[in-house]
């Protein structure tokens, strides 16, 4: 599994987006809308009931939350998908997250995927893309 460095997820709370990714194998490998459905609703109850980080999450209202994430998952894998939503920078700048409080929400989103059978590879490509975002994630 990839340590929790390597995924800047996130992933969280509102998130931006790149543009469409140049094809849509990786959205397809995921299950497509259903799939990603059914991983980012694993991350993010897995997240809620998280001691290390559920009070990160007071006040977020998680339909909402679980919304954002599916459309910036679909986005980032080749889904035809829109994000309208904040840029990370922006959703997350106010919530003081640490390098422990990223990891453990990666520590999250890797068992929701090994709960829904992605194969360990593509759990890579959807880490490898959701990575470069933890520069705007962490902000202390």
């Amino acid at each position: 599994m990839w340590t929790a460095g390597a995924l800047a997820l996130l992933i969280g709370m509102g998130v931006g987006a790149p543009a469409n990714a140049a094809d849509d194998a990786l959205y397809r490998s995921l299950g497509g809308e259903e799939g990603i459905a059914r991983i980012v609703d694993g991350m993010v109850d897995r997240a809620y009931a998280d001691d290390r980080i559920k009070k990160k999450f007071d006040g977020v209202n998680p339909k909402a939350l679980k919304e954002s994430i599916r459309n910036q998952f679909c986005v980032l894998s080749g889904g035809s998908c829109k994000y309208e939503g904040e840029t990370m920078k922006n959703s997350h700048a106010h919530l003081a997250l640490d390098k422990a409080d990223f990891n453990a929400l990666v520590e999250d989103l890797q068992f929701a995927m090994d709960d829904q059978q992605v194969p360990f590879a593509v759990q890579n490509r959807l880490l490898a893309l959701l990575a470069p975002m933890h520069r705007d994630i962490i902000t202390r």
